[in-house]
């Protein structure tokens, strides 16, 4: 039976992997986070991960704090550069499959179409740069890895956005939104399945893919979907992303091409309103 260690078990992907993980009984599931396998702890990373002698790694660790990011520029790169360097390297030696899951903030957001896995990179901020560093790493330690990079990611765990707004919406009359950012979310439960699709697949293509729901919107327009999936009483203005000033610039263009994907694994995507429904109603019910 091949052993799954999943990083980062804690987050919006780990938690929705663990939900699924029911579903893939064939598999045996070994799903750490901070407290069970330091990634900062690189000197006994190695020896960790041989312990756990995982057949397939799948890393959703990260350090996702974007803002915070410019001020903790070391914790940035071990959690996003160094320690995945450290997973590639090991699971390379090891025949061991690894996913690691990466961003769109690897792009600058001057695109105007839908961004290849192609397309040049130039993160603008420390995030984005870690990132990029670490599917480098991750390349350049283990040819054989597959690297998803996803966007605005969300789920019925975690803090998101969705669940921000959610509350939002509750508590005031009316909201700013930024409404010249654009890309597509990701519902975290369907980035899980779309990796299982990926190793339950007969064939591993190794190499960079992206993943987000289809669909091509502002936050304004995604914060408008989720007043209307909630029936929230709240007035809500589009404002320009100069009006809301954050430590970290944000691409203004990062919307995925999934054709790759979609292509190579027969992954299905579904529609962002489709996605957020179903989050929402699980949400509702909690």
């Amino acid at each position: 039976m091949n052993r799954i260690l999943v990083t980062g078990a804690k987050g919006q992907l780990g938690s929705e992997l663990q939900v699924l993980s029911k579903d893939y009984s064939q598999f045996e599931w070994i799903f750490t986070d901070r407290e069970e396998l330091d990634l900062c702890d690189l000197d006994h990373l190695t020896s960790e991960i041989a312990r756990i002698n995982p057949q397939i790694i799948i890393n959703c660790a990260a350090h996702t704090a974007v803002d915070r990011a410019e001020t903790e520029i070391e914790l940035s790169d071990i959690l996003n550069h160094k320690a995945i360097a450290v997973m590639a390297k090991w699971s390379h030696a090891n025949g061991c499959k690894l996913i690691h899951v990466s961003t769109d903030y690897v792009f600058d957001g001057t695109a105007e179409t839908a961004l290849t896995e192609n397309a040049a990179t130039n993160p603008i901020n420390i995030y984005g740069v870690t990132k990029l560093a670490g599917e480098n790493a991750c390349l350049q330690e283990n040819p054989n890895s597959i690297i998803i990079r996803t966007s605005w990611v969300y789920s019925s765990f975690g803090a998101n956005f969705v669940k921000t707004m959610s509350k939002l919406m509750q508590e005031r009359d009316t909201l700013n939104v930024v409404n010249d950012q654009i890309g597509s979310p990701t519902y975290a439960a369907d980035l899980a399945q779309a990796i299982m699709d990926i190793l339950t697949h007969e064939q591993w293509q190794a190499g960079i893919y992206h993943f987000s729901n289809e669909g091509e919107i502002s936050w304004y327009e995604f914060a408008l979907a989720i007043k209307e999936l909630g029936n929230f009483d709240c007035e809500i203005s589009g404002i320009p992303a100069s009006n809301y000033p954050t430590p970290a610039k944000r691409p203004q263009f990062s919307l995925l091409d999934k054709s790759k994907i979609k292509n190579t694994f027969g992954v299905v995507v579904p529609d962002y309103k489709e996605s957020l429904r179903k989050c929402m109603k699980l949400l509702r019910s909690e």
